[in-house]
Protein backbone atom coordinates (compact mmCIF):
# COMPACT_ATOMS: atom_id res chain seq x y z
CA UNK A 1 0.00 0.00 0.00
CA UNK A 2 1.29 3.66 -0.65
CA UNK A 3 1.16 5.85 2.35
CA UNK A 4 1.52 9.53 2.10
CA UNK A 5 1.97 11.19 5.70
CA UNK A 6 1.78 14.97 5.81
CA UNK A 7 2.78 17.21 8.76
CA UNK A 8 1.72 20.97 8.52
CA UNK A 9 2.67 23.59 10.14
CA UNK A 10 5.28 23.12 13.55
CA UNK A 11 5.65 19.54 13.02
CA UNK A 12 9.16 19.66 12.18
CA UNK A 13 9.65 21.58 15.67
CA UNK A 14 8.85 18.35 17.98
CA UNK A 15 10.96 17.81 20.94
CA UNK A 16 11.66 21.90 20.51
CA UNK A 17 8.03 23.18 21.46
CA UNK A 18 5.92 23.38 24.02
CA UNK A 19 7.30 19.75 25.57
CA UNK A 20 4.91 19.39 28.12
CA UNK A 21 1.98 19.23 25.43
CA UNK A 22 3.84 17.45 22.42
CA UNK A 23 6.57 15.00 24.25
CA UNK A 24 10.35 15.53 24.30
CA UNK A 25 10.97 13.47 21.40
CA UNK A 26 11.89 15.56 17.73
CA UNK A 27 11.19 15.11 14.51
CA UNK A 28 13.70 12.69 13.33
CA UNK A 29 12.41 10.30 15.83
CA UNK A 30 8.45 10.65 14.31
CA UNK A 31 10.22 9.77 11.37
CA UNK A 32 11.66 6.93 12.15
CA UNK A 33 8.53 5.68 13.58
CA UNK A 34 7.33 5.70 10.72
CA UNK A 35 10.23 4.26 9.12
CA UNK A 36 10.09 1.01 11.22
CA UNK A 37 6.17 0.68 10.77
CA UNK A 38 6.70 1.09 7.04
CA UNK A 39 8.90 -1.77 7.50
CA UNK A 40 6.87 -4.13 9.60
CA UNK A 41 4.32 -3.61 6.75
CA UNK A 42 5.72 -3.86 4.21
CA UNK A 43 3.95 -0.57 3.22
CA UNK A 44 5.30 2.76 0.84
CA UNK A 45 5.16 5.39 3.31
CA UNK A 46 6.62 8.37 2.39
CA UNK A 47 6.76 11.44 4.80
CA UNK A 48 6.58 15.35 3.67
CA UNK A 49 6.02 18.21 5.96
CA UNK A 50 5.51 22.10 5.16
CA UNK A 51 4.54 25.01 7.53
CA UNK A 52 3.07 26.47 4.03
CA UNK A 53 -0.92 26.17 3.37
CA UNK A 54 -0.82 26.11 0.06
CA UNK A 55 2.40 23.73 -0.58
CA UNK A 56 -0.12 21.18 1.24
CA UNK A 57 -2.74 21.72 -1.43
CA UNK A 58 -0.41 20.90 -4.31
CA UNK A 59 0.92 18.30 -2.34
CA UNK A 60 -2.45 16.66 -1.64
CA UNK A 61 -3.15 17.11 -5.36
CA UNK A 62 -0.41 15.45 -6.80
CA UNK A 63 -1.97 12.62 -5.02
CA UNK A 64 -4.70 11.78 -7.26
CA UNK A 65 -2.15 11.31 -10.04
CA UNK A 66 0.75 9.41 -8.56
CA UNK A 67 -0.64 5.96 -7.03
CA UNK A 68 -1.54 7.11 -3.40
CA UNK A 69 -3.82 4.78 -1.83
CA UNK A 70 -4.05 6.72 1.91
CA UNK A 71 -2.78 9.84 3.69
CA UNK A 72 -2.51 10.31 6.96
CA UNK A 73 -2.61 14.46 7.69
CA UNK A 74 -1.69 16.69 10.58
CA UNK A 75 -2.64 19.57 9.62
CA UNK A 76 -1.38 21.70 12.57
CA UNK A 77 -3.15 24.87 13.14
CA UNK A 78 -4.62 24.65 9.61
CA UNK A 79 -7.03 22.46 11.05
CA UNK A 80 -9.35 25.37 12.48
CA UNK A 81 -9.62 27.45 9.84
CA UNK A 82 -8.70 25.72 6.19
CA UNK A 83 -11.31 25.78 4.05
CA UNK A 84 -8.60 25.31 1.32
CA UNK A 85 -6.96 22.07 2.90
CA UNK A 86 -10.49 21.13 3.55
CA UNK A 87 -11.55 21.25 -0.26
CA UNK A 88 -8.66 19.71 -1.18
CA UNK A 89 -8.78 16.50 0.66
CA UNK A 90 -12.68 16.34 -0.34
CA UNK A 91 -11.75 15.97 -3.92
CA UNK A 92 -9.71 12.98 -2.88
CA UNK A 93 -12.83 10.79 -2.69
CA UNK A 94 -10.74 7.26 -3.88
CA UNK A 95 -8.13 7.91 -1.16
CA UNK A 96 -8.21 6.60 2.60
CA UNK A 97 -7.70 10.34 4.19
CA UNK A 98 -6.97 10.00 8.44
CA UNK A 99 -6.64 13.18 10.06
CA UNK A 100 -3.85 12.98 13.47
CA UNK A 101 -3.01 15.49 16.01
CA UNK A 102 -0.76 13.78 19.08
CA UNK A 103 -2.64 16.21 21.44
CA UNK A 104 -6.11 15.88 22.68
CA UNK A 105 -7.41 18.61 20.82
CA UNK A 106 -11.02 18.56 23.09
CA UNK A 107 -9.18 19.74 25.86
CA UNK A 108 -6.73 22.32 24.89
CA UNK A 109 -7.99 26.13 23.70
CA UNK A 110 -11.55 26.25 22.55
CA UNK A 111 -10.78 27.11 19.09
CA UNK A 112 -8.81 24.08 18.52
CA UNK A 113 -11.91 21.46 19.51
CA UNK A 114 -13.00 22.13 16.32
CA UNK A 115 -11.72 20.42 12.71
CA UNK A 116 -12.74 21.85 9.47
CA UNK A 117 -10.61 19.79 8.04
CA UNK A 118 -11.84 16.38 9.53
CA UNK A 119 -15.23 16.18 8.02
CA UNK A 120 -13.09 15.53 4.68
CA UNK A 121 -11.26 12.37 6.05
CA UNK A 122 -12.39 8.92 7.07
CA UNK A 123 -11.41 9.08 10.49
CA UNK A 124 -9.84 11.60 13.40
CA UNK A 125 -7.48 10.20 15.82
CA UNK A 126 -6.51 13.04 18.61
CA UNK A 127 -4.81 12.61 22.15
CA UNK A 128 -2.49 9.52 21.61
CA UNK A 129 0.85 11.12 21.06
CA UNK A 130 3.07 10.00 18.08
CA UNK A 131 1.49 6.77 18.72
CA UNK A 132 -1.56 7.97 16.38
CA UNK A 133 0.56 7.87 13.47
CA UNK A 134 1.08 4.28 13.70
CA UNK A 135 -3.47 3.61 14.69
CA UNK A 136 -3.67 6.03 11.27
CA UNK A 137 -1.59 4.04 9.30
CA UNK A 138 -2.72 0.45 10.75
CA UNK A 139 -6.43 2.21 10.10
CA UNK A 140 -5.60 2.63 6.26
CA UNK A 141 -3.85 -0.58 5.64
CA UNK A 142 -7.17 -2.52 6.95
CA UNK A 143 -9.57 -0.11 5.41
CA UNK A 144 -11.00 -1.31 2.22
CA UNK A 145 -9.72 0.53 -0.49
CA UNK A 146 -11.86 2.87 -2.12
Amino acid sequence: MKILVINGPNLNFLGIREKSIYGKEDYNYLLQMIEDKAKLTACEITTWQSNHEGAIIDKLQECYFDGTEAIVINPGAYTHYSYAIHDALKSLENIIKVEVHISNIKEREDFRANSVTAPACDKQIYGHGLNGYLEAIDYCIETPKK
